[in-house]
């Protein structure tokens, strides 16, 4: 997935390094990303969540805020509004030379900046937060023994992450004026807050703050297992997997195809490795997205189903649909169809109906339940109709499969 990277000016006239995470195909929709306090873009949750939800086919804006990472300017001359300030300006230049985001997210501090930047994002429609404070002012408590003597100096050097980094008094002040309650409450954008139980930087307290204090509609997603920065990549992925799934609700999706391109597209199924685990691939069929992967086990991160799942599903959604169409066709009163397969290898010599009498051979297991007031001929003729589905005879019939360089 491609990712381009620039730079736009900022609050204090400082130039800040940004990275938009393109998908390959179709964008559905831009998403705006806010790191954690003292983070980067490049912080592992960050770059995951960004390239997982590109994978999905949303494109992730995300920057350093200034003096960190790239970005130009002193972090000790920043302070939360300016950070607000400076989600807002990136926002504008996403609307400048792309699209507005309709997704805003924020981990951590950033989670609070995108909640009290909302609001000057006319366009977003669905908010998330993951491991944020409730309150600006919670940030303070990770340098809580040097308080005092920031207030009395002014400046102090604080160790953050085993990191230096300099805190001034207006970023205390700032922190201690910026409320979020009324904000979350007047917000009138969806909410997703997500947010772990054992986080021990920022309590699940804060999260119910959040959900408490917001207007509906609102969701609240437990990262049962996760810490803070979100340090295993597992966690990362289902975080954009959620996102993903939530924001589809509330987010317009893009332009409808003509009929020629539907038509056309939905003929073709592209399978890409979204480069995020050994065997993860993003799947597109048209319109439709969805993951392919590998049990654990194996080598996978079991993210989504596997080849030999995607062929049973072709293969039992292709069954049920054309038992449906013969019984609507016939006026059977067939309630409901269950088809339950499983793929496995059996000795070509155990198999009395097969040519092939030496090795191994695959063999699919099918069972199909028929619901429905019918008697015994019309269970039968539908079983029979079964084995008339289009991928039945494909697997049964000679094929062809070309292969050729692009």
């Amino acid at each position: 997935m491609p990712t381009e990277r620039f730079q736009f000016m900022g609050t204090g006239g400082h130039q800040l390094a940004a990275a938009l995470d393109l998908p390959d195909g179709a964008i559905s929709a831009y998403a705006l990303f806010a790191h954690c306090f003292t983070c980067s873009k490049d912080v592992l949750a960050a770059k995951r969540i960004a390239a997982a939800l590109a994978a999905r086919g949303i494109a992730v804006l995300r920057f350093d805020f200034t003096g960190l990472g790239s970005s130009e300017g002193d972090f000790a001359n920043s302070t939360f509004s300016s950070n607000v300030a400076d989600l807002v300006l990136a926002a504008d230049h996403l609307r400048q030379t792309r699209k507005a985001p309709a997704i805003l997210i924020g981990h951590s501090l950033g989670g609070a900046a995108i909640l009290a930047a909302a609001g000057r994002i006319p366009e977003a429609k669905a908010v998330v937060t993951i491991a944020a404070p409730s309150d600006p002012g919670h940030v303070a408590g990770l340098f809580a023994d040097r308080l005092e003597d920031i207030r009395k100096h002014g400046e102090v050097e604080v160790s953050l992450a085993g990191r230096p980094f300099r805190i001034k008094r207006e970023f205390l002040d700032d922190v201690a004026e910026r409320g979020l309650t009324a904000e979350i409450a007047k917000l009138h954008k969806a909410l997703l807050v997500m947010h772990s139980p054992t986080d021990d930087t920022v309590g699940i307290d804060n999260a119910t703050h959040i959900f408490v204090a917001a207007k509906h509609p609102k969701s609240f997603v437990s990262l049962a297992g996760a810490d803070h920065l979100l340090s295993q990549r597992r966690d990362s992925v289902y975080v954009a997997d959620v996102i993903s799934a939530w924001a589809a609700r509330y987010v317009e999706p893009a332009a409808a195809e003509s009929a020629a391109d539907a038509g056309e597209s939905a003929s073709r199924v592209i399978v890409q490795e979204t480069r995020l685990g050994k065997f993860q691939q993003s799947v597109t069929v048209g319109p439709h997205k969805m993951l392919a992967d590998e049990p654990v086990s194996v080598g996978g991160q079991n993210t989504g189903p596997g080849p030999y799942d995607f062929l049973l599903a072709g293969l039992g959604a292709c069954t049920s649909m054309t038992m449906r169409m013969y019984a609507d066709r016939k006026s059977l009163p067939l309630e409901r169809i269950t088809v339950t397969l499983k793929h496995g290898k059996i000795h070509a010599k155990d198999c009395e109906d097969c040519e092939t009498r030496e090795g191994m051979l695959d063999q699919i297991e099918r069972e199909i339940s028929i619901e429905g007031t019918l008697d015994a001929e019309q269970r039968q003729r539908l079983m029979e109709i079964a084995d008339k589905c289009p991928v039945h005879r494909t697997l049964h019939s000679e094929m062809r499969i070309v292969t050729r360089a692009p």
